[in-house]
């Protein structure tokens, strides 16, 4: 409950703040360790809540403003602010492969392998055969490529930064084709239209939303096409009288016209999920088998590892990345 006070009596009460330095000293009787950086914040915030409570008409007092009152107050908005911003939550969504709860948790077998390389000097850029630097991306490409059946992998960040780095390649101030009804938007706001455009590729829409024919890739194709796009359309369905064209076919053409063709699979599967009562996804290694120039996915998704993007495809178009 708020009292009336005089003006007086706030100005006694603003007086009797104590001032940082003297605050610091009590800090220091008590032998703290933290940071004095994060001390000095905490003791200034604090001041400030109690500065801001008296001129708001709070009742205070005194007391209120004395050290055995102050310090406990200043230890709780310290340990706030020396605490982990990563927490550990309860999953009650009913949602496994959580985007905002950190995707796929990880075995504990790759965990250990994580507090031994982080814990420790590695190999990470160096070539122990040549004693000479070497490629942090060789130590997976081997493993992306024996898993997928593809020539060559690299690993970004996530997969709309293997998308990006993929077009910005490709198709970079030139066209890119794609179906109307891929024009997807994926977690964080990443949609499709807005990374072709940060790429520097020109966005050619083809077809409706809910049916594309090859004609449609057929008639879009100019000199200034550089790239047909797939995406695909996981995060949502589309039903009844729909149609898109099978990535097999979108090869063929580009082999025929002489253009790259790129999947945005998005989470990459690496197994039929059918086989466990789940609706049916493509895999990589099918869509590496289809032909396809350059396939991105996550990899911290079905595929069950920490945020990356993967891009796996052809050796000479990997390499240009």
């Amino acid at each position: 409950m708020k009292k009336n006070k005089t003006p007086a009596a706030d100005h006694q009460l603003l007086k009797a703040i104590p001032k940082v330095d003297e605050f610091l000293g009590w800090i220091n009787d008590e032998g703290q360790d933290a940071p004095l950086r994060l001390v000095k914040k905490a003791v200034r915030q604090l001041l400030d809540d109690v500065r801001q409570a008296i001129l708001g008409g709070e009742e205070q007092s005194a007391v209120a403003l004395d050290k055995s009152r102050l310090l406990p107050r200043f230890h709780q908005r310290l340990d706030k602010l020396m605490a982990p911003h990563f927490r550990t939550v309860i999953n009650a969504t009913g949602v496994v492969v959580h985007t905002n709860m950190g995707r796929s948790l990880l075995p504990d077998s790759a965990m250990a392998g994580i507090v031994a390389a982080g814990g420790r000097y590695s190999n990470l850029e160096f070539d122990l055969a040549t004693g000479k630097r070497g490629s942090r991306y060789s130590l997976v490409e081997e493993l992306l490529c024996e898993l997928t059946g593809a020539e060559a992998g690299l690993v970004v960040n996530n997969n709309a930064a293997a998308v990006l780095l993929a077009l910005d390649t490709l198709a970079n101030g030139r066209e890119a084709i794609v179906s109307r009804g891929q024009l997807v938007e994926i977690g964080g706001s990443f949609r499709i239209p807005d990374v072709m455009e940060k790429s520097g590729a020109r966005l050619v829409e083809v077809g409706a939303t809910n049916r594309t024919h090859l004609r449609d890739y057929e008639q879009a194709i100019s000199q200034e096409t550089a790239l047909l796009l797939k995406v695909h359309t996981s995060n949502y369905k589309m039903i009844g009288f729909t149609s898109e064209v099978p990535l097999e076919e979108l090869v063929a053409l580009g082999r025929k016209e002489g253009l790259a063709v790129m999947e945005d699979l998005g989470s990459g599967s690496f197994i039929d999920l059918s086989r466990f009562g789940l609706d049916r996804e493509p895999t990589v290694q099918e869509v590496v088998k289809s032909g396809a120039d350059v396939i991105t996915f996550s990899g911290d998704k079905l595929l069950g590892g920490p945020q990356a993007g993967l891009s796996v495809g052809r050796r000479d178009i990997i390499a240009r990345f």
